[in-house]
């Protein structure tokens, strides 16, 4: 067949930033994400001639195995890792770092199927209906529980907004 590729990792540029993507959401940006992204492609190698296309498209079957690998590096993690409201401090990071570190701690407080949800759709660029095909569920109910997942997320966000204190002119709080 013209243009039908048995090999999943023939054109790989795009599958391993989508790995990545997926990664950097469930674990944060960094070492930790490289090292799952990295083991994913090890394990593709090694196990390519298992995946069948009949059963969808190789960024499926990798994100399959990269929902392992994150699984397992989440097992590894010490049970207290510094939330990011321990790590920032007022005006020490930029605004976008601040609002990076916000979104990674309102994931956290998420059910572990929210994360994967939003991860797999946001993280790793996938539709409903291929969430769906990945997850064996229907589409309409994947959709459901994006939406309301990320309402959940939208109200740990507020309420946490809420929370902050402002800086007044003085320069304290």
């Amino acid at each position: 067949m013209k243009g039908f590729h048995k090999d999943p990792l023939a054109h790989p540029e795009d599958l391993i930033r989508q790995v990545y993507a997926y990664a950097a959401y469930r674990l944060g940006d960094g070492h930790e994400a490289e090292d799952v992204t990295s083991e994913v492609f090890e394990r593709a190698i090694r196990y390519r001639r298992s995946y069948d296309r009949s059963k969808g498209e190789p960024i499926g079957w990798l994100l399959g195995i990269a929902r392992r690998c994150a699984d397992d590096a989440l097992a590894r993690r010490p049970r207290h890792e510094p939330g990011p409201e321990e790590i920032a401090t007022v005006g020490s990071v930029e605004d976008d770092t601040v609002r990076r570190l916000a979104l990674d701690g309102a994931l956290a407080q998420l059910s572990e199927r929210d994360q994967e949800l939003i991860s797999l759709r946001y993280g790793a660029e996938l539709t409903a209906p291929q969430i769906a095909q990945m997850m064996d569920a229907q589409t309409n109910a994947i959709e459901v529980a994006l939406h309301r997942a990320l309402g959940r997320l939208r109200r740990i966000l507020e309420a946490e907004d809420a929370e902050t204190p402002r800086l007044s002119g003085s320069g304290r709080v």
